[in-house]
């Protein structure tokens, strides 16, 4: 070759190089003070130029480097699929990049994909051992895939190198409650405070954990200092900026509706407000950038004091809100009853409220179900399977309503749905904003069916029946099913809630329970064909607050 074209190709490379370190730079620059897009632009420019200006000209470290930048870029904005595909592309590169390994964990974890995230860290510490990013990361990846003594291991021994890190002693706090474990839970969150005497979300957990020990005055007490402290526990979304805001209520002592994983990776700001009294709220300071009040709080007899409270502030607020306490305080289990009464072909099971102390005679338990088998008894405010029993005989329900005389107790009709084939069927479905989404069938061999407590882990026919229950709903429940259930929904009037029920051997809808307390998890490892359908409740949760959010803009 040439000199001069020799001199003239080093030239164009020296050229190339110095634009792609300039791009890099810029990017860095724009990133750190928030510019994420002009970042983006930036590396995406270095890229071109060293792949398609000069290939070959510019080092595999400054094309790893805009790979690996651009993907912490991606990631901020929630494109996680564009940040895994940086990630990678960084890694074919140099596979040694320990912080990249690490990323790209966080990619699946993010993404619903705790057990692949977990192979991911691993790999990065078997480069580093000790690379905390990775050790932290896996905290959160076992606990998403609810290993929590592997979580409490690796916990104590981050604790061991930083003792003053308050972060890590909450964490420790929420695992030894996984594990319930509640005094060392307790003694966990207590450490966090002491580190960090304004951490309202550890006081928050000690009034959680004290009211789950029984010390209900102390558990008052702390909700009452966390909300003093931090009217608002403000979560950010998972993508910058994020797409709006929601203001969610919810009440410590009274059932919520669970949101560990409807509020999961959120597009959208979320601050939640504890209404423990009827003292002073700031309305100016809630309403603030708030687009929809979603009202967690859910049981109707376990917050029969608080809804009210609830109803006011939401009227005062002036936002759409999802969930209006003045419906929640309609879905009591007697309530229920007369309000779905008369829906055709959906049998609903009559129910007494028996008032503690109240005596309940034969006459008038003969008059409330006057052809049951059997009657259902269960203290107020429960739900699954605790205190909830089956009486067969008077004598039976004497003795049980003599156990804890100062409860009240729904006395509720039972009506037998056994399938043919001898199993019982328990089918759940959520409502969200007008769609009757499947959520799961338990099935059982006994009345009492929860889905925690069958052999469905180990019957595969089971689990058969449940995926093509989910796949094809209306396989199983018909067109008058339907009906039924619109029916349901129309009458109830809520937005977000679910519905327990059945099929009794004439094919008609046998309803067990209706209210917005009903539990949606991912924790499905040992069924992961429940993932797309579970997965379908969020996307349809996420569009009902997108809608409701945008009727306030």
């Amino acid at each position: 070759m040439p000199a001069s074209a020799l001199a003239t190709r080093l030239s164009d490379a020296d050229i190339v190089g110095s634009f792609v370190a300039r791009q890099l730079r810029i990017g860095r620059e724009y990133y750190a003070a928030g510019g994420i897009d002009a970042a983006m632009a930036a590396y995406r420019r270095g890229l071109a130029a060293a792949g398609n200006e000069a290939p070959g000209c510019v080092s595999i470290e400054a094309i790893s480097e805009l790979h690996s930048n651009l993907g912490n870029a991606c990631m901020v904005r929630g494109d996680l699929e564009q940040a895994a595909s940086n990630y990678k592309a960084a890694l074919r590169l140099k596979p040694d990049l320990v912080s990249c390994w690490c990323n790209l964990g966080n990619t699946h974890l993010k993404a619903g994909r705790p057990r692949d995230s977990i192979t991911l860290y691993l790999h990065a510490l078997t480069l580093n051992p000790g690379h905390w990013p990775s050790r932290s990361n896996l905290v959160h990846a076992l606990i998403a895939t609810q290993q929590y003594p592997g979580a409490r291991a690796l916990l104590t021994e981050l604790i061991e190198e930083r003792p003053q890190d308050g972060q890590l002693h909450h964490q420790l706090g929420k695992v030894c409650v996984e594990l319930n474990e509640l005094p060392s839970a307790l003694a966990s969150f207590q450490r966090a405070v002491s580190l960090n005497p304004r951490d309202a979300d550890s006081i928050y957990w000690i009034g959680g954990v004290q009211q789950g020990m029984g010390d209900l005055d102390a558990a008052k007490a702390a909700y009452a200092q966390a909300a003093r402290m931090q009217p608002l526990i403000r979560r950010p979304a998972a993508k910058s900026p994020a797409d709006f805001r929601v203001l969610a209520l919810y009440a410590p002592f009274a059932g919520n509706t669970p949101t560990e994983y409807l509020f999961k990776d959120a597009v959208y700001d979320t601050d939640t407000f504890a209404l423990v009294d009827a003292g002073e709220v700031d309305i100016e300071l809630l309403k603030k950038d708030a687009h929809v009040v979603i009202n967690l709080i859910s049981d109707a007899d376990q917050a029969e004091a608080v809804l009210p409270l609830a109803a006011d502030l939401a009227g005062r607020l002036g936002k759409p809100i999802v969930n209006d306490p003045l419906k929640i305080q309609r879905t009591t289990r007697d309530t229920v009853a007369d309000l779905l009464a008369g829906i055709p072909g959906c049998r609903i099971p009559k129910v007494l409220r028996q008032k503690a102390g109240a005596d309940l005679s034969a006459a008038t338990l003969h008059a409330a179900f006057p052809s049951a088998s059997s009657i259902l008894a269960r203290p107020v405010g429960t739900h699954g399977g605790d205190d909830f029993e089956k009486i067969d005989h008077p004598a039976g329900l004497a003795a049980l309503l003599a156990q804890r005389p100062e409860t009240d107790r729904y006395l509720i009709e039972y009506i037998d749905y056994r399938s043919a084939d001898g199993y019982f069927r328990k089918y759940r479905f959520i409502f969200v904003d007008g769609e009757i989404l499947p959520y799961h069938l338990a099935i059982g061999g006994d009345w009492k069916v929860h889905h925690v407590s069958t052999d469905m882990a180990n019957q595969p026919w089971m689990q058969q029946e449940e995926e093509a229950f989910l796949a094809e709903p209306a396989a199983v429940f018909d067109a008058g099913h339907y009906r039924s259930l619109r029916a349901i929904r129309q009458r109830v009037g809520l937005d977000y809630f679910g519905i327990d029920c059945g099929l009794d051997g004439s094919g008609n809808l046998v309803v067990f329970e209706v209210n917005a307390s009903m539990l949606v998890h991912a924790h499905n490892e040992e069924f992961p064909y429940k993932a797309p359908f579970v997965h379908r409740i969020k996307l349809a949760f996420d569009a009902m607050l997108r809608k409701f959010a945008g009727a306030s803009a």
